[in-house]
């Protein structure tokens, strides 16, 4: 799970195992494997990270 900031401020916490997609438009906007789409204030850049140290704390320091 990934904690997220809606463009109305307000923090939510994601499943990172759903994304499907992330697009810039120019906001952010997360696309999930159901088709649900969120917009959020995170770059790609910083949503990557947050999955990515998330994976590493779920699985260790295994390559990923």
């Amino acid at each position: 799970m990934i904690e997220l900031t809606k463009l109305n401020g307000r923090s939510f916490v994601l499943n990172a195992d759903l994304i499907q997609a992330i697009e810039i438009t120019p906001d952010t906007v997360i696309t999930l494997t159901n088709d649900t789409k969120y917009v959020v204030k995170e770059s790609k850049e910083e949503i990557v990270k947050k999955i990515v140290d998330y994976k590493r704390k779920i699985f260790g320091d295994k390559e990923l």
